[in-house]
């Protein structure tokens, strides 16, 4: 189906995609021969020998959502530790594996300015300035009935990695806003413009570096802008 639509590789997400590891292994190695990239979208709650098996069968890359401190990690999610997926991101930056971070800001759950002080301070010094950190709009669904996100919660949120030192920071869910876009680390020049999950401009010179500087952009893969497709 991939190939048939013109697409570029896999992503295997919702609900978790460790719901189907088998699955993934299999899928990973045929997209692999087929010259698509491999990529999970997780809350990274599994062994260093899950993710090996992964990275063997051809994962590319791989976005945690980080879903708070470890009070949040315990009332919210049952489980005792956050410690294994900050493990599991470490493991995967020294398997090579692309990495990316995303944090979804629920209101009155993870939205204050000490944990995103303390997210933001952990990436840069355990995995890198270098690795992308995403703050996501929340949306009441289901149980949970707070109210959406503040955009300016989210806005002090990208200060805030900024401040500590974070090179690629990112908000979501909020379609048109300037900080969807990729700005080159060094020199700040727009590199990737996007809205919603549209790439709509990519402006990267060969050899995935910027235009104006030469910075090198760690983007993994190529530029591929297509016409939006509507459902």
């Amino acid at each position: 189906m991939a190939i048939a639509a013109g697409d570029e590789g896999l992503c295997v997400s919702f609900t978790e995609p460790l719901l189907l590891f088998e699955y993934s292994l299999d899928a990973f190695r045929i997209a692999r021969s087929k010259g698509l990239y491999n990529t999970y979208v997780s809350n990274g709650y599994m062994t260093p020998e899950a993710l090996a098996m992964l990275k063997e069968a051809g994962l590319d890359a791989l976005k945690v959502d980080v879903k708070g401190d470890l009070h949040v990690y315990r009332r919210y999610c049952g489980a005792p530790s956050d410690e294994p997926v900050w493990t599991t991101l470490r493991e995967a930056k020294r398997l090579g594996i692309h990495v990316e971070i995303v944090n979804l800001v629920v209101t009155g759950v993870n939205d204050d300015e000490n944990w995103f002080r303390e997210l933001a301070r952990r990436v840069v010094r355990e995995l890198g300035p270098l690795t992308p950190i995403h703050f996501t709009r929340y949306h009441p669904a289901f149980k949970f009935t707070a109210p959406p996100t503040k955009v300016e919660v989210l806005e002090r949120a990208y200060k805030v990695a900024i401040e500590e030192g974070a090179k690629y920071v990112y908000l979501g869910n909020v379609p048109g806003h300037k900080y969807e876009n990729t700005y080159c680390h060094e020199c700040g020049e727009l590199l990737i413009a996007r809205r919603g999950f549209t790439m709509t401009r990519c402006r990267l010179a060969e050899g995935n570096r910027c235009p104006r500087c030469g910075a090198e952009i760690p983007i993994v893969g190529r530029c591929v802008v297509k016409p939006i497709r509507w459902l």
